[in-house]
């Protein structure tokens, strides 16, 4: 039952994360076009979306959590009895975990984006001679 548990953790964590990442994909390569030129950011999307796949997983599939189910918290204890309660409890557990891990790293990836944004934008202004050098 707890092998069960590990592979439907991880499909669903998986096809999750593939879904959060199709849905953010335009607006990755909108962003990576305008600070890096377009053939760079077809190799960065790729990059991110797998850095997206790779942490949204591992948070959502949590084997330390996982662990109760083949053993007990000290030797005497007994395995968690996986039932349908159980069941539920650990695919919504799945489908959270999946959700703060991706949108973890989307922030941190739009955080960064505003900050290169940012500085692109103000060497354009000087270079144009909007922005007065000091």
């Amino acid at each position: 039952m707890f092998i069960t548990l590990l592979v439907v953790s991880f499909l669903i964590s998986f096809l999750v994360v593939l879904l959060v990442t199709r849905m953010f994909k335009n607006s990755m390569l909108s962003i990576l076009n305008r600070i890096v030129s377009p053939d760079l950011s077809q190799a960065w999307l790729r990059y991110l979306s797998f850095a997206t796949i790779v942490v949204g997983v591992s948070g959502g599939v949590r084997i330390w959590e996982l662990e109760k189910y083949i053993t007990g918290k000290t030797v005497d204890d007994e395995p968690i009895i996986l039932n349908l309660d159980r069941w539920v409890l650990e695919v919504y557990r799945t489908i959270i975990g999946t959700l703060q891990s991706a949108a973890w790293i989307l922030f941190i990836f739009f955080i960064f984006s505003l900050i290169a944004y940012v500085i692109i934008r103000v060497f354009e202004l000087r270079k144009n001679g909007r922005l007065a050098a000091k």
